[in-house]
């Protein structure tokens, strides 16, 4: 585990420590950071600060070369239907765990419980109305890396968004063609 205090912290970012202790009071509220106190022979203790589990799971782990021989592995052994019902099982899974929370929403409640639903599996998203359509916006794509060797991978959170939604979406924009986010018009029934 690695650990710095407020000075390590503020010369590496090159503000002052006041700054510094401002947002580590912010995410040691939020559950992302850990204090522990250390004693010295003399004065007051001082604090060295760390991830914790919350806050290193914010953080892209190192399985993206197992996931992406997972994925060749997938893709040689089945065809590209099979590899697509696999996807396809793996939002079916997701949307039965959360099965009976959303389906009685109004739309805009499906809206706010799929970004809700995106953000827990990594994507940082938000929708907005637009006449009579909705605009959904994802700024962050948690399989951005993988998913420009395996394209596969996009199916995943469209799949997440027309099974909460039941209804028919349009992708205008996607971070895996350069774009600088995936962008959808949704079309309520």
């Amino acid at each position: 585990m690695h650990t710095a205090t407020v000075g390590d912290l503020a010369e590496a970012v090159d503000v002052s420590p006041v700054t510094v202790r401002h947002h580590l009071n912010a995410l040691q509220a939020d559950g992302k950071i850990e204090a522990e106190a250390i004693r010295r022979e003399i004065g007051r203790p001082h604090y060295v600060y760390s991830l914790s589990e919350a806050g290193e799971e914010l953080f892209p782990q190192k399985y993206f070369r197992l996931s992406s021989r997972i994925l060749e592995e997938l893709k040689r052994r089945f065809s590209p239907a099979e590899v697509s019902e696999i996807f396809d099982g793996v939002v079916q899974n997701i949307i039965s765990e959360h099965q009976g929370e959303y389906e009685r929403l109004p739309f805009e409640g499906k809206l706010d419980y799929l970004v809700s639903l995106l953000s827990q599996e990594g994507f940082l998203a938000k929708w907005e109305k637009d006449g009579d359509r909705y605009q959904l916006t994802e700024y962050s794509c948690p399989y951005q890396s993988i998913g420009e060797s395996h394209t596969e991978v996009c199916t995943f959170d469209t799949g997440l968004i027309v099974r909460v939604l039941n209804a028919p979406i349009e992708q205008h924009s996607c971070m895996l063609q350069g774009d600088s986010c995936c962008q959808f018009t949704i079309s309520p029934a």
